[in-house]
């Protein structure tokens, strides 16, 4: 059965799709993967497992300040070629960090911007939600928040643009007051939905970390 068909498939569940991926080299489960449209992405979306996913499946045994890439295809209504970046992570100095820093690269990110982040588990106590309801409802969307409303306060690491706010220039349309909301889906795979605010968007991410 092809990915999209399984993943549509209302009898099969997120661990049929990752023994899928997990039995795949990186190469292969990608071109799998960029083949995803919105319906697959939602689908697949609602089929992952949001408790399972920490910051440890972003960054896998990666040390402080070392680049993790994650090819990554979204669902905006722009050209294909458009819809394919990466997001590339890394561990704050000091690997015992209970956050990761990082920033979207591709082929916008000399006109809009990095679009840097901060990810953090959406089951920390300290995370900044408005209300202790909203601390609930964000664990329901995904156990990681890439949270768009900070970026990073201390050294990225080497050979990453310059860090700068997503309220400046013309990054401010597309990454400013935005979160996204991650779910895992294999050892290697993980889905997210756009939020603006605390309004769910129904845009969708795929990401596949390298090995």
């Amino acid at each position: 059965m092809a990915l999209a068909e399984l993943i549509t498939d209302p009898d099969a569940g997120v661990a049929d799709i990752a023994a899928v991926l997990d039995a795949l080299d990186g190469r292969a489960r990608w071109a799998l993967l960029s083949g995803l449209g919105r319906a697959e992405q939602r689908a697949l979306y609602r089929k992952a497992d949001a408790d399972a996913m920490d910051l440890a499946h972003l960054v896998a045994g990666a040390g402080s300040l070392v680049e993790v890439i994650h090819d990554g295809l979204n669902t905006l209504p722009v050209p294909p070629p458009i819809r394919r970046f990466q997001k590339r992570f890394c561990r704050p100095d000091g690997s015992a960090s209970d956050r990761l820093f990082g920033y979207n690269e591709g082929p916008t990110r000399r006109l809009l911007g990095p679009g840097y982040f901060v990810a953090l588990p959406t089951a920390a106590s300290d995370i900044v939600a408005p209300l202790a309801d909203d601390r609930r409802a964000w664990r329901d969307r995904g156990g990681v928040v890439v949270d768009y409303f900070q970026v990073p306060d201390a050294p990225v690491a080497p050979g990453w643009p310059r860090v700068v706010p997503n309220s400046r220039g013309l990054q401010r349309f597309v990454y400013h007051g935005t979160r996204d909301f991650v779910r895992r889906v294999s050892e290697h795979v993980s889905i997210g939905a756009a939020y603006k605010g605390e309004r769910a968007l129904d845009h969708y991410f795929i990401l596949c970390r390298r090995a």
